[in-house]
């Protein structure tokens, strides 16, 4: 069965190490994503999702955007960051492993996600939702998104790993979206 998310209730945040010391954080907020979520046996689902990579906010203009620019993730060039599921493997209880393919200004990597699977509720109109929370850590550098600075007391200026968390509400297809 087909189903959506619901952007009104979906995060994708990002964090990442700003001079080893300190933890800066963002998120995305274009997000689409087509779920074909097999209620009998979640490993026989899938997801294609796409981000809109100039939704990126850390609720700083400056840092937000460097971001977008070439040394990083080039928005301009490259509008979208997509991943499209290759597996599902069952973990424990509600938590499985999903591997895909994420893409990243035109490349493409082999991704693990830690999914947690938080069940089914109907909202007061009758459409029913799926929780799903998701987390993996990507090294930048594997996308090319090389670009740095050496501090003067050791070490770099930004990270080369990124966490990435994903909260998401998934809506039954041919249902409108509840506020």
């Amino acid at each position: 069965m087909s189903w959506t998310v619901d952007p009104m209730h979906t995060q994708v945040e990002f964090s990442a190490k700003h001079m080893g010391i300190m933890t800066v954080k963002g998120a995305f907020t274009g997000v689409s994503a087509e779920i074909n979520f097999n209620e009998d046996d979640f490993t026989a689902s899938s997801v294609q999702a796409t981000i809109d990579a100039g939704t990126l906010s850390t609720h700083d203009e400056r840092r937000d955007a460097h971001l977008k620019s070439p040394d990083f993730l080039d928005v301009e060039r490259f509008p979208t960051i997509t991943f499209k599921s290759t597996s599902i493997e069952h973990a424990a209880q509600d938590q499985y492993t999903m591997a895909g393919d994420l893409t990243i200004r035109d490349s493409t990597r082999p991704v693990s996600l830690e999914v947690v699977y938080s069940g089914q509720a109907k909202d007061p109109m009758g459409n029913m939702h799926a929780g799903f929370s998701a987390y993996t850590t990507i090294n930048r550098k594997d996308w090319g998104l090389n670009w740095n600075m050496a501090l003067e007391t050791g070490g770099l200026l930004v990270g080369e790993d990124v966490k990435l968390a994903l909260e998401v509400e998934a809506v039954k297809a041919a249902q409108a979206v509840a506020a």
